[in-house]
């Protein structure tokens, strides 16, 4: 079903207003309308919490454990996207994992610059600890740049000397907040989704005058040592596919255990796409693998 999934995303993508013509709350709204058009299964049931400083939400699939979860962080540039926007994308983790997910709603830029969303982050995980959760039964993961903050946080965890997780799953990640990869370049033509001004304008949104090579702003120029397992996920026709291949070389480089998927024609986060797509629902059947493995 390859080219004929591919091709119907790619036609749905091409019905939206370009993102360079809607003003940052029309994007967001935009985004969080995806509950419409992907709405989480009934069967799922969602409860509204709140960590120490963020609402989140939980994620529960028929005969989850409860022992385990995934900690899930939206894309959207750490700019746009919410729960709403990405509830059904981590419910089908969880279920495809067997566990609970907790979907946090952390602070997005430029309201909040870095570093709100990394510290929004590392206070959910010590959080789930403080519940009395196992932090090898814990698996952080996002998409794009919830990617990045995945390996982030996974950092700021081992330098602040907690305990480690029992892996990362990182989704398209953005890594590389100086946008310097070749594939910035190279895929600019096949990415329906990512331009290099758009990724710029939201790295300005997230660091300002900071540091874009900074550890925990660009994971990818970090000393990634130590780090817990990870699974990264990435498309042949997406811009970040550099800050994806980088990100395993370098990790893989450190010692770090890390496997590193490219999946033929697909787009910057396709698995967000999985009711029109087979190779979604695959690639999240692969990360359910991934997390049960991680988790015991």
């Amino acid at each position: 079903m390859t080219a004929r999934g591919i091709r119907a995303v790619r036609e749905h993508l091409a019905k939206l207003p370009p993102s360079s013509s809607l003003t940052l709350a029309e994007r967001r709204a935009q985004y969080d309308r995806a509950e419409r058009v992907f709405p989480t299964p009934a069967d799922v049931a969602v409860e509204i919490v709140e960590t120490p400083e963020r609402p989140a939400e939980w994620l529960t699939p028929p005969a989850a454990r409860a022992d385990a979860v995934v900690l899930y962080f939206h894309g959207g540039g750490y700019a746009i996207g919410s729960p709403r926007s990405h509830r059904h994308l981590a419910a089908a983790i969880a279920r495809a994992a067997g566990i609970r997910a907790l979907l946090l709603d952390y602070r997005l830029a430029p309201e909040h610059p870095f570093p709100a969303a990394l510290d929004d982050a590392v206070e959910a995980y010590q959080w789930l600890l403080a519940r009395g959760l196992a932090p090898g039964r814990i698996v952080l993961g996002g998409d794009s740049a919830g990617g990045g903050l995945t390996v982030a946080t996974l950092i700021a965890l081992r330098d602040r000397g907690l305990p480690r997780p029992g892996g990362g799953i990182c989704i398209s990640p953005w890594v590389d907040l100086t946008c310097s990869g070749a594939s910035y370049a190279t895929k600019a033509s096949a990415d329906p989704i990512v331009t290099r001004d758009g990724v710029e304008a939201m790295a300005q949104a997230y660091v300002g005058t900071g540091d874009r090579k900074a550890a925990l702003v660009s994971p990818l120029y970090a000393d990634l040592k130590g780090l817990s397992p990870l699974l990264v996920q990435v498309g042949s026709d997406e811009v970040l596919l550099d800050d994806a291949l980088g990100l395993g070389a370098r990790a893989r480089a450190a010692g770090v255990d890390v496997k590193v998927e490219e999946w033929p024609a697909m787009v910057h986060v396709w698995h967000w796409f999985l009711p029109m797509l087979d190779e979604a629902e695959k690639a999240i059947a692969g990360i359910g693998d991934f997390v049960r493995a991680r988790i015991g």
